[in-house]
């Protein structure tokens, strides 16, 4: 019995943890072929490793989606070791919060270096193969924060509103060409970065509390729930799905006043 994934060749960037960790197994579970990117050489090295003596098929490099030459290099690599990509999942990004004034123009450029134009460099080394291939399918990880706003988090919330702009615009641009470009927008994930923010705090129980408390269902998600996610819609499950963004936050941005 053959994978939901069988025939997919997937480039998945920040794929050395986390949620990016999380879809790259659960890609490779379902017989995908993947190409994992991610800035952290040692980490990444190590779990491509385990993926493959897992037997999945799988190549790597360590590559920062701002460097455009990178990015176009990892692209020539992934279709030499995995064969031309197929798929393409920007999962990359960093969290920049602050007030809008205390923004600085480092914050400002690196926000959307990483989490739009990095995601944009991506998607055009990607494109042209798709389109010789006659389609293709590019998922990018987005937020909840693509259409809420949440204060003192500037500049964040602009680059994934931008994020998701890019999606609706590529996803009509090349839908005659069988390309489908959707976006996933998870809310609260147990990753590092979510561990790391309540650790900012004096009290990090007292943190967690709270966030577990704007949740409907009294927790958060785990980095697998939004693999699966993922693994819907990179298949070929939902073939008219297009230019839309799936959300996948237990209810959080539903809630008008937190609980």
């Amino acid at each position: 019995m053959t994978g939901r994934l069988e025939g997919k060749r997937i480039f998945v960037t920040g794929a050395a943890q986390g949620i990016g960790l999380a879809i790259a197994r659960a890609v490779a579970r379902e017989d995908a072929a993947v190409f994992l990117v991610d800035r952290d050489q040692p980490l990444l090295k190590r779990e491509a490793e385990a993926l493959r003596q897992a037997g999945a098929t799988v190549g790597f490099m360590s590559a920062d989606i701002t460097d455009v030459p990178a990015i176009t290099d990892a692209m020539a690599k992934a279709s030499e070791e995995i064969g031309p990509v197929n798929a393409l999942i920007n999962n990359a990004g960093v969290n920049v919060f602050a007030e809008p004034l205390e923004t600085s123009e480092a914050e400002w450029d690196r926000c959307f270096d990483i989490n739009l134009k990095g995601a944009w460099n991506c998607c055009k080394a990607a494109l042209p193969g798709m389109i010789e291939a006659g389609g293709g399918v590019i998922l990018n990880i987005a937020s909840t924060h693509a259409f809420t706003i949440i204060r003192h988090t500037f500049p964040y919330p602009l680059a994934k509103h931008a994020l998701l702009g890019m999606t609706k615009s590529l996803g009509l641009e090349y839908a005659d060409r069988n390309i489908r470009v959707n976006a996933l927008a998870p809310g609260y994930v147990a990753t590092q970065k979510v561990l790391d923010y309540w650790a900012s705090f004096p009290d990090p129980e007292a943190a967690k509390a709270e966030t577990m408390k704007l949740h409907p269902g009294g927790r958060i998600a785990t980095p697998e729930e939004i693999a699966m996610a993922a693994v819907f819609m990179i298949s070929d499950e939902c073939p008219f799905m297009n230019a839309t963004c799936l959300t996948v936050d237990g209810g959080l941005s539903v809630q008008q006043h937190p609980a």
